[in-house]
């Protein structure tokens, strides 16, 4: 059979391994991506969130809140000058995009995006001052859990935050980003 393919089509590169681990990512200058199994039971399913000998050093949690998101909503761009993030999607799935915005960096300018969720359990860590944005790709609400190693100070928040669509930030979350779609 002969066949030819469109003008223009582009065949993929190989972007997983045959165990689903990511193939050439390149990830931000302190960002650790922790993927986690979920583990199911004769009552349900167990997901570890946080152990502390995923890290080499000791790491503080001084606060762990919960984040909700309606279908489709987009939360960016956010960023703290001394506070880590640790966040993990504890239900539905969710965009998280990195961008290091940090002049003396060694990864200047890199964006890092990572869907995590009930499909793909991972815990993000992003170092301060990496901007970072999230978008509920569900269909329902979806929701995030944030251990950060210093709580939020009413009087002083070590919050920063730039619209969705600042030109400082080289990227735009989809237009469409509702339902469950695994690629």
């Amino acid at each position: 059979m002969n066949f030819e393919w469109p003008v223009g089509a582009k065949k993929d590169c190989q972007s997983v391994t045959r165990d689903w681990d990511s193939v050439n990512r390149k990830l931000i200058s302190g960002v650790l991506l922790k993927e986690v199994r979920n583990v199911p039971g004769n009552s349900g399913m167990l997901t570890e969130v946080f152990r502390q000998d995923w890290f080499a050093e000791r790491i503080a949690v001084d606060q762990v809140f919960q984040v909700r998101f309606q279908p489709g909503t987009v939360s960016a761009w956010h960023a703290h000058a001394f506070t880590t993030d640790r966040l993990f999607v504890n239900s539905g799935m969710m965009l998280i995009v990195l961008y290091d915005g940090r002049r003396g960096s060694s990864t200047f300018g890199l964006i890092n995006e990572f869907r995590c969720g009930l499909y793909r359990p991972s815990l993000a860590v992003i170092p301060p001052q990496v901007w970072h944005g999230v978008a509920n790709t569900s269909c329902n609400t979806a929701s995030l859990l944030n251990l950060v190693d210093q709580a939020y100070r009413y009087d002083d928040p070590d919050n920063w935050r730039l619209p969705q669509d600042t030109p400082e930030i080289p990227y735009r979350f989809p237009m469409s980003i509702g339902g469950d779609a695994l690629l």
